[in-house]
């Protein structure tokens, strides 16, 4: 067996694994989801080993989408971490087997204080599955490791069903993409959402000059300005006309070019401005790309120009990648 079938082989197991579960999603689902939903804490995940690790890529997809959620270590719970969890929370617990003995340990603990536990395991009659008030079933009838032994199938399925807790969760609280970006102002999607034009846009040093300005100037005025472009204003500092650099390569080909002609001649008149900064930056990047253009001024009412948004800026913001 070559290599690429072997990717295929375990592909297609882990596949028929998800695609087993879904005969076995039920009203212990529903009853999991009421369960975190109306937990008025926070959604305590804990597992050990593979379960530990999926547990905490759980607890941090829950987290980010709208259910306050954090990991914690059946072992370090026993030492201390147990008073980390209130009467107001909730429990999943992970064991494939459902008997892992430092999950066991802190079972009545748990229950002691009357706190929901979900119990995700692969076999219903499992001690972990006794002690939960829903069971969520992990079982596979095949781990894609060849001797059975290391967990794969099961620990994609564990991974996939707490996805659907959580997708469901969204659903039932209308999480919304500006809910999500508010838990990420860092991401693609936060900076989207919430930068504006006038957090990214430059404001001095612009390459600027008159209109009569000949070529030869505004050209050292562009290679100095570093955007590829040249505001040309009037005497009243209101926008005119922008020359680009691709605005200079052209006039080079035409019969009459002269570089002491004014720059006026051959610069866009009529170049897209943006009255806005307080516009989305994503908003911004948009008219960039269907104009075709790499530097976005900004005006006043009067067209005086009170900045300039470049393509380059967008890029190192993260607007656009």
């Amino acid at each position: 067996m070559n290599l690429r079938d072997i990717a295929k082989e375990v592909l297609q197991t882990e596949a028929q694994a998800l695609l087993d579960a879904t005969r076995r999603i039920d009203e212990n689902f529903d009853k999991a989801v009421e369960i975190i939903y109306g937990t008025r804490g926070k959604c305590i995940v804990t597992g050990v080993g593979k379960s530990g690790l999926i547990g905490t890529k759980i607890a941090a997809t829950l987290a980010s989408t709208g259910t306050p959620s954090f990991f914690i270590h059946p072992t370090e719970a026993l030492h201390g971490d147990l008073g980390m969890i209130g009467p107001e929370d909730s429990v999943l617990a992970i064991s494939y087997s459902g008997e892992s003995e430092e999950l066991i340990n802190i079972l009545p603990h748990i229950k002691r204080f009357d706190i929901p536990l979900i119990a995700m395991a692969g076999n219903p009659r499992s001690t972990l599955a006794g002690y939960g008030d829903v069971f969520l079933s992990i079982h596979v009838e095949k781990e894609a490791c060849p001797l059975g032994a290391a967990p794969t199938s099961s620990t994609t399925l564990t991974l996939a069903l707490g996805d659907a807790l959580a997708v469901a969760l969204m659903k039932k609280r209308r999480f919304r993409a500006e809910d999500f970006a508010s838990f990420h102002p860092g991401g693609t999607l936060g900076k989207r959402l919430f930068v504006k034009i006038e957090d990214l846009m430059r404001r001095e040093n612009l390459p600027v000059i008159g209109t009569k300005t000949p070529l030869k100037e505004a050209v050292v005025v562009m290679s100095e300005g570093r955007l590829g472009n040249v505001l040309i204003l009037d005497d009243e500092k209101r926008l005119v006309g922008v020359l680009s650099d691709g605005d200079v390569r052209r006039a080079l080909m035409k019969k009459d070019f002269s570089i002491d002609t004014d720059a006026l001649k051959y610069a866009n008149l009529s170049p897209k401005t943006c009255k806005n900064p307080r516009m989305l930056a994503a908003e911004a990047l948009e008219m960039i790309e269907n104009h075709k253009i790499q530097m976005l001024p900004i005006v006043d009412e009067e067209g005086r120009v009170k900045g300039v948004l470049h393509l380059h800026d967008l890029v190192e913001a993260g607007i656009k990648s």
